[in-house]
């Protein structure tokens, strides 16, 4: 018997059990090796072309998007996200492949729909989602380029006094002093230094 268990019954208080540990978010690594034996699944003709397709689909989407999850912080697109790699994705096709293959693609099960037809409508649910989540990670990065760019405007742009960008002199560029002999003379030539010429009027008589 457990310490607490024999303090329950003398105090004739119920023991409360103990919470659950709260599983550990599966890392990158976790993501992309449940994207692998999601392909490994539907390998080799495991199932039709038109679901073949799809998943490669969502397979290539999700695997674009997890090395930008961080964008998302923790949001519900992220949980998406790890979501269609460990749970939906692999759930929805190891339930189709649980079913004999000819009973699946042509006994309705559901409305008039095979179940063949329910997992394309599954697939193409999380292609359009995961489509929306991609779009929402690189909008993110496109509006913090949009947001450097104005900056650079607004501090090197032409109607602006903080700096240039040019790569050329300038009309406010001026020579360097690269000392005598050492480039082409850009005024009169001159010729050697003689005696200075007497003003007017004070010549010799």
């Amino acid at each position: 018997m457990a310490l607490g268990d024999f303090f329950a019954r003398l105090t004739g208080r119920k023991e409360e059990p103990e919470p659950a540990p709260v599983p550990a978010p599966p890392t990158t690594d976790d993501l992309l090796a449940s994207l692998v034996r999601v392909e490994q699944l539907v390998a080799g003709g495991a199932v039709p072309a038109v679901v073949a397709s799809r998943v490669g689909r969502v397979v290539r989407v999700v695997r674009e998007t997890i090395p930008r999850l961080g964008n998302l912080g923790g949001s519900a697109q992220a949980y998406s996200v790890m979501a269609t790699a460990t749970d939906y994705l692999p759930d929805a096709i190891g339930g189709y492949l649980r079913l004999p293959r000819q009973w699946a693609d042509t006994r309705p099960v559901d409305r008039g729909k095979t179940s063949l037809m329910i997992l394309i409508d599954q697939l193409d649910l999380l292609a359009a989602t995961m489509d929306k989540v991609f779009d929402a990670v690189n909008r993110a990065d496109a509006a913090a380029l949009i947001t450097h760019g104005r900056f650079l405007q607004e501090k090197f742009g032409t109607g602006s006094t903080g700096g240039g960008l040019a790569l050329g002199p300038t009309g406010s560029t001026l020579a360097p002093d690269l000392g005598p002999g050492a480039g082409p003379s850009t005024g009169p030539s001159a010729g050697p230094a003689g005696p200075l010429a007497p003003p007017p009027g004070r010549g010799g008589s």
